[in-house]
């Protein structure tokens, strides 16, 4: 006993001083804060971004956008705004959330004078998420009407069809003289859609939404009701249903795409889809709309890249997921493009009418025209569930990333109410989502869909995301913003980063917005054109979110003391616990800097936590250098 003591009292004692909470269990996975929670498995965050990029705008609006402008001279322009416009502010996204650990409200410690971009995020996130539940309802009452021997949108003569309606198959046994006007007849899917499932004939407009249609209730209350058990414990459980819904709809797209181009008349359509025309490429609208997919294909914006990236470890190589995600995203919607158009070219053979007559972009897609060319194929109820059930797992990946944002970003700002009940919070949130999307289950629904859908992330959305950009480049500085990235990943931004921040991306996105202010469009549906009240409605609903930016700026003015431009001055610098969220992250002036900091030096902590000196050590050494002989420069 006496011996065992006398070793004992010989071990070297590590003061105190010198280590942090962190590095007291000797785990890796303690890189990030255990009551915030992070990724469990290394590729959660990778096919959590993917799934989130990959949705519903691949499938129906891409191919559409493309055969529009150019076929396949579209991707000329497509892939030079992926370089200059999504990739930069994609790894910008990315670097802020890692770097800090923060949400998009709790991130604006890097300048809490522009607190109220993150304010804005969270309302158009909300806004969208309210909508865009409400398209996987739809997709959830199409997905169980497939479950019959017999689609119930194949046929004619049901309750709610009208006399206008006309079977595919009686167009194709009249090959010579046919018994209606065709331009003045209705297919069975469309006459589905309008009149069964939104009941559209029951509503004069937006201003008399009608009564709840019920079957629509339950399948939002459904979807929302999947929604919360998936992330229900925050990204512990959604980082491993994604490995199901992120990468399942690749298979199925591989499905259809087989499927596709073996019918006839398949190469009809795929030849509409990329035939070149580059004639179109002389024209602005071309860029203008190639920026746009991925503008809104990439998510950027919305918080949710920024949120996904919070929960890395501080030296996770984001530099190289940024590309896989997209570089991915880009190639799934050329492929879903094939996998689209494939099948346009028989149903277009099979009606005996040019391809671009039944081409539609949206909800027309989705509902109307693929439903149709579904009914026209062998084992039809099979090939319509395995679509709309690929609409859901892409839908519902996006909706993951959206009430994740929304519930980091609150329960950040106040971790000590919220993180212990963040079940309880998310549950709260869910209902109150649900609530405010009850009335587009109306008979009018969709009106207030279209709405949402034109407004919430429109304008709004762009003046975000310039004002990021300048935001970070400028006022915190793209010198200390690439070297925060150097002490995360080992290395700097190269020239190709530093000019797209700098000048590209915030010129290419202020053209974009130019654009959609000159190029203004009010809403309609179809033939209905919407209200003066309801196009100021929108156009207040993206101005909201613009407000949060100078709202947020005051209410950080007022809290600051002395002159107004002292307290510019201050507002506007990053606060003190700004940095990496863990003490042996911290290097140079961020050093000492976290509320409750022990560590004089985080190296010291590393060389105790891992036995040497690593190369991510070497970086903290040589951002160290580079901090002192700046602050030498400035005092000579």
């Amino acid at each position: 006993m006496k011996k065992i003591r006398q070793q004992q009292l010989r071990k070297p004692v590590t003061p105190e001083l010198l280590v942090s909470p962190s590095s007291q269990d000797g785990d890796l996975g303690s890189q990030c804060p255990e009551d915030r929670g992070n990724w469990t498995g290394r590729l959660d965050f990778l096919l959590s971004c993917i799934g989130y990029c990959v949705g519903l705008g691949n499938v129906w609006r891409f191919p559409y956008r493309a055969y529009t402008n150019g076929g396949g001279a579209f991707l000329v322009p497509y892939f030079i705004m992926l370089a200059i416009c999504g990739i930069p502010i994609f790894f910008m996204e990315l670097s802020l959330g890692q770097f800090s650990s923060l949400g998009p409200l709790a991130v604006w410690k890097i300048s809490p004078l522009f607190k109220g971009i993150g304010m804005g995020t969270i309302l158009i996130v909300s806004l969208v998420a309210i909508y865009y539940n409400m398209i996987i309802a739809y997709v959830l009452f199409y997905l169980f009407a497939s479950l019959t021997s017999d689609l119930p949108w194949q046929h004619c003569g049901n309750w709610w069809n009208t006399d206008l309606c006309l079977d595919h198959r009686i167009i194709k046994a009249g090959n010579t003289t046919l018994p209606v006007n065709i331009s003045n007849t209705v297919s069975p899917s469309e006459e589905y859609w309008s009149r069964y499932v939104l009941h559209i004939q029951g509503s004069s407009g937006i201003g008399d939404p009608g009564r709840i249609r019920w079957n629509l209730c339950l399948c939002l209350l459904l979807s929302w009701t999947i929604v919360y058990l998936c992330i229900l414990k925050g990204v512990k459980s959604s980082g491993k249903v994604v490995y199901f819904t992120a990468t399942f709809p690749y298979l199925i797209l591989v499905m259809l795409l087989i499927r596709g181009v073996t019918l006839e008349g398949a190469w009809k359509g795929i030849r509409f889809y990329l035939t070149p025309q580059f004639d179109h490429l002389l024209t602005s609208k071309v860029w203008i709309e190639a920026a746009l997919q991925i503008f809104y294909s990439l998510g950027v914006g919305f918080g949710g890249l920024l949120t996904f990236a919070s929960y890395n470890t501080f030296h996770q190589n984001i530099y190289r997921d940024t590309f896989i995600v997209t570089l991915g995203n880009a190639i799934t919607s050329i492929l879903a493009g094939f996998a689209i158009f494939s099948v346009l070219g028989y149903m277009s053979q099979e009606l005996g009418v040019p391809v671009n007559q039944v081409a539609k972009a949206g909800p027309g897609l989705a509902f109307v025209v693929y439903p149709q060319a579904m009914t026209m194929l062998p084992l039809s109820p099979f090939w319509s569930f395995l679509f709309f059930f690929m609409l859901l797992t892409l839908g519902l990946d996006s909706q993951f990333a959206f009430m994740e944002t929304i519930v980091t970003a609150v329960t950040d700002e106040f971790p000590y109410y919220l993180r212990p009940k963040k079940a309880v919070f998310s549950a709260a949130i869910c209902v109150g989502l649900f609530l405010m999307g009850l009335i587009l289950t109306t008979e009018g629904g969709m009106y207030w869909l279209v709405l949402l859908d034109d407004y919430s992330a429109g304008f709004g959305l762009m003046v975000v995301v310039i004002t990021t950009c300048l935001v970070v480049t400028r006022v915190y500085g793209m010198k200390r913003f690439c070297r925060d990235i150097h002490m995360m990943l080992g290395f700097q931004p190269g020239p190709y980063f530093r000019a797209c921040w700098m000048v590209l991306s915030p010129a290419t996105m202020m053209a974009l917005l130019v654009y959609n202010i000159v190029k203004y469009q009010p809403s309609e549906y179809g033939s209905y054109r919407f209200p003066a009240w309801a196009e100021a409605l929108g156009i207040l609903m993206g101005l909201c979110s613009c407000l949060m930016i100078p709202a947020g700026m005051l209410m950080a003015v007022l809290q600051e003391e002395g002159t107004l431009w002292e307290r510019f001055q201050q507002a506007s610098r990053p606060t003190m616990d700004w940095g990496p969220s863990l003490e042996e992250n911290r290097t140079g002036t961020y050093v000492g800097s976290l509320a409750g900091s022990q560590s004089p030096k985080p190296l010291m902590v590393h060389m105790r936590k891992y036995g040497g000196i690593t190369s991510y050590e070497n970086t903290a050494i040589e951002v160290d250098k580079e901090i002192e002989e700046e602050e030498e420069e400035s005092m000579m």
